[in-house]
Order: C-alpha cells, then structure tokens, then sequence
C-alpha cells in the first residue's frame, strides 16, 4: 500500500484492524463516538482533501484528536510511544513519523479555514444548548520568544507584565467553549466585545431568536454576557442594552458602602446536587447615571459581594448563580493548560499587523508611567512637609532651626518635583494617547505571530474537552460528588489496555476494555459501555460498527 501511495495510486487511508491483545490506551476509542457527536467530521465541508497520499486529512484529525485525549500534548511526544501499538488504534500499521506529521499539519493551516470551522462548531453547539448566557473571559497565552515584538498583558496567574498573546473565549455555564478570537495587539474586553465578539454572537443567535417574543416584552435580552470587572464600566452596559439590545452581568467596582445586614434574605439553590445557602439582597442604583440592579452577597465574615446588571428579567438567585458560576471558565482554562497544553505555540512564523490598527502609543505610556512616578514622590515629600510641620509646631525652641532647614529643603524638592510634573504633561499632549501602527518608529512597531495552526489545534482540543465531558456526564450518580473525581476516571478510563477484534463478515469491531481497579468503576463503566452500544457508532473510513465490552466477565 506504501508504494502504491508512493505512486499515487491511493486516494484514501487504507484503514485495516487486525486483532490485537493488551493494546496500550485502547480506552480511548471509547470516546470516538462523542468525538463524531461533537462535530470531528465536520470539518469536510471546509477543509479540501490532501489528494493522491497515504495519510488523508481524515486519518490526520482523527490522529490529533486520540493525541490528544491520551494526553499526548504535541508531535514530538509521539517519539516516546510505540508508532506501530497507537497505529492498530487506528486500523493503520504505524502513525507517520514526526516530519510527515508536521507537514500534513502545515497543509492544513495553510488552507486558513480554522476560524469558519469554529463558527460552524459554535452555531451547532449554541443550537443545541438551552442557554442564553454566555460567558465571556480573557487568556494571555504567553510569548518567550523574541522573533515577534508583541504587546505586554498582565498575567494574573503569575503576577506578571509579560508579552504574549489575547484569546478571548465565548464559554456556557457549565466551562462548555464554543469559540474563541484573537487580539491584534492590546485590545481591551469592552472593544473585543463590540467589534468582533458581539457580532459572531449575533450571528450565530440568529435563527435561535424569537423575534416575535422580543417585540413582545421589551425588557426581554436578546441575550446575556457574563464577564469579570475587566470590562466593567456602566456607560458601556447602558449602550450594549441600547443598541444591541444585549444584557450583562458583572461584579461592581470602587464598593465601599457596606448595606445593612437585616435588608439580606436567606436563599437556597441546587448546584451539582448540592443545596446551597446565600444571604441576598437587591437594590436598584445609578451608576453614571445609568439604572442597574445591584445583588449583593454576604459572606459569614460579613463581606458583601456586589454584583450589577442590566437584566431585568432574571430572579436574584439566578443572576447571583450565574455570576459565581463564572468560575467554570477559570476551570476550564486551567484544566486544558494542565491536561491539552492550551498555551503551545505551534508556529514561530512572524507576521506583521494592520498598519492602519490604532494601538495606544509606546511614548505616550512611557511618559504616562513616569508621570506617575513623579506624583507619587511628590504625595510622599507633602506627607513628609506636613510631618515637619507638625514637629516644628510641638518641638522646642532649640529645635526650630533644624526643623525649619529640613522643611526648607522638603520644599524645594518639592518644588522641583512639581516643575518636573508639569514639563512632563507638556510634553505627554505632544504625543497622541493612540497611534496607528504604521507611525510608530520601526523598531518598535508591533507584529504579531500567525496563529491559523494554534486555532486549528484549539478546535480539536476543544472538541476533544467537550467529548471527555459529554463521556463523564453519563457516569452514575454515585461518582457526580466532585468535578475533578469524574474528570480522574475519564482519564483513567482512556488510558486503560484493551483487545481489538476485528469481524468484517459482520462489519463489527469488537473493542474490549480491561477493567478498572475497583468494582464501583467497572459497574459504572458498564452503564457507559451499554449507551456507546446502542449508539451503534460506525468508525470512521470504514463499516465496522463499534461493539464495546470488557475482557473479563
């Protein structure tokens, strides 16, 4: 088949099982029938066919994707298993060897289809799902490099300025992603929402609206957005409810009045099974003159979370439920960096950005930060000046002549420090707060690194995430205690050994899983494997439908 391909006589993967015993990560073919659930496939209407190869476009995804779920973060970890063990997985001899894979990936980035893909993805995803809430949160992957001069973003995690690059991701209440974009520069939250995500989201709703209903109630949100304090500013609601029509639900900033402990109420609510306990209370404010609901929390020790919002449609219970679940998406971003390396650069091909980009301007920040500094010296010397009047009035009279030096002194430092701040501001109104990228000088104009290959593998590890939860939402309810126990045994469950029998008389691929190490894991696996029978998934490039079982009985 080799030198057939070779030849260019093969259009397609041959895919060929054999049987074969103790196959290392047989668990994995458990989640094939979620993968194709959760769109694998899809990507055919997109992505054009490699041609006349032996590795097709096919074999290549569905290779990604058990990387992946078998924790195998990147190529060159491929090195370290048997090609030939994870091949039968796969119903080929051997996966191909790092080189092949690398430009198999590169044909397919180079087809610049990642971002219709994902759209298609987030359409079918937010079809099937109930909510009209969306979470919205910024990820920093982080740059260590030095080919690209890209902008520098904090990194809460790490506390840390560094450079790297701004992913914005659209998430469900449950960590569920749906899509992601990417920042050009620094783009802020609240111009990343009006600008691109506000409108994928439009677009994406737009046969899920009701129109008629809309009309009907006007307090009614097309939808709700759910965020941090990074795009808080209340002008900004009151327009995305006036033009858009869109609700959000945020903490409040800058609280400082505590409200009255007897104005909270006791209100319970069932999360993962749990009932939960929180003292509430809502009142309605203006915040730059602009009309919001407040819910605050109360916390044992007397803290007060405040959290505001243009819905008027939701119960207190729900917007504070909502607004603590935001909490999932963190998780879910930890999760993929520990568990599918989220941040990985895959390319170190140095683009340029759009010349005509507005970004704030290097010298203006420059000359802000130093202006900073300066105001910041003269608040200390003016707490010094006070304190040296103080100890001149209350000191002897022997003591006059020092203090008196020392407060003389303090005022000419003082006096330079406010010279300095007021050249500093002349000279920061010469230079404009934004500027376009082309009128920055050009060793320092920013540019960017091309990201069609990461987008690309985000799609798959995002479908492969939404997979491995699919799998452990069918676990029995003796095992939905806590999130992390379900997420243990899917992974133990992909990394178990198992048989492979091929019947192709009956077009049945027996997949026989070794069990688990406790008798309450393998009753649950059981269940599991009864559902993925009655799906009768068939794999992928042939007509062999999968039956599961275990070895032992």
């Amino acid at each position: 088949m080799r030198t057939l391909a070779a030849l260019g006589e093969v259009h397609k993967t041959p895919l060929f099982f054999e049987s074969c015993q103790s196959l290392d990560n047989a668990g994995v073919l458990l989640m094939l029938p979620f993968l194709l659930h959760n769109g694998l496939l899809s990507y055919k209407d997109f992505y054009v066919p490699f041609g006349k190869v032996y590795y097709d476009l096919d074999f290549i995804i569905l290779l990604l994707s058990f990387m992946f779920l078998c924790r195998i973060k990147n190529v060159s970890q491929l090195k370290g298993i048997s090609s030939g063990e994870f091949g039968k997985l796969l119903g080929v001899d051997r996966i191909p060897e790092a080189r092949c894979f690398y430009k198999k990936i590169s044909a397919i980035t180079k087809q610049e289809q990642a971002m219709p893909w994902n759209r298609y993805l987030a359409k079918t995803w937010i079809r099937q799902d109930e909510t009209m809430i969306y979470y919205i949160d910024g990820h920093v992957q982080v740059y260590h490099g030095s080919k690209a001069l890209l902008g520098k973003k904090h990194i809460s995690r790490q506390r840390l300025c560094l450079p790297g690059v701004m992913q914005y991701w659209v998430n469900n209440m449950e960590g569920m992603p749906y899509l992601y974009v990417t920042g050009e520069v620094n783009e802020k939250l609240q111009e990343m929402l009006e600008s691109t995500i506000i409108p994928l989201l439009k677009d994406e709703l737009s046969q899920k609206v009701d129109r008629k209903t809309l009309d009907a109630d006007k307090d009614l949100p097309l939808f709700t957005i759910v965020f941090d304090r990074e795009g808080y500013s209340p002008v900004f609601f009151k327009k995305l409810w006036d033009t858009y029509r869109i609700a959000v639900i945020t903490y409040r900033k800058n609280v400082t009045e505590l409200w009255d402990e007897c104005d909270f109420k006791t209100k319970s609510v069932e999360i993962d099974g749990d009932v939960v306990e929180m003292d509430l209370c809502e009142k309605e404010v203006q915040l730059n003159e602009v009309p919001l609901r407040e819910i605050r929390k109360k916390s044992d020790n007397g803290h007060q979370t405040s959290v505001i919002t243009t819905n008027k449609k939701l119960s207190v219970m729900l917007i504070a439920l909502y607004m603590f679940a935001r909490w999932s998406q963190e998780n879910f971003f930890r999760y993929m960096r520990q568990e599918y390396d989220l941040d990985r650069l895959y390319q170190s091909i140095v683009v340029n950005v759009d010349s005509e980009l507005e970004v704030v301007n290097p010298e203006h920040s420059k000359l802000t930060y130093v202006l900073k500094k300066t105001r910041e010296k003269i608040k200390r010397r003016e707490a010094i000046l006070y304190q040296l009047k103080v100890e001149n009035i209350e000191d002897t009279m022997a003591k006059t002549g020092t203090n008196f030096r020392k407060q003389m002194k303090n005022e000419e430092e003082l006096s330079a420090l406010k010279t300095e701040e007021t050249t500093l501001i002349e000279k920061r109104k010469k230079h404009p707060y934004k500027i376009k990228i082309k009128d920055i000088p050009e060793e320092y104009r920013y540019t960017k690194i091309a990201g069609e290959c990461k987008h690309v593998m985000s799609i798959i590890k995002m479908i492969c995430y939404r997979a491995e939860t699919s799998f452990i939402n069918l676990i029995p309810k003796s095992f939905k205690k806590k999130a992390t126990e379900r997420r243990a045994f899917a992974k133990n469950s992909i990394r178990l050994k198992g048989d492979i029998n091929p019947d192709y008389e009956n077009n049945r691929l027996s997949v026989n899983i070794y069990t688990m190490s406790t008798p309450r894991e393998n009753d649950a696996l059981k269940e599991i494997l009864q559902t993925l029978n009655d799906s009768e998934t068939k794999f992928p490039g042939t007509d062999l439908t999968l039956k599961y079982g275990f070895v032992t009985k």
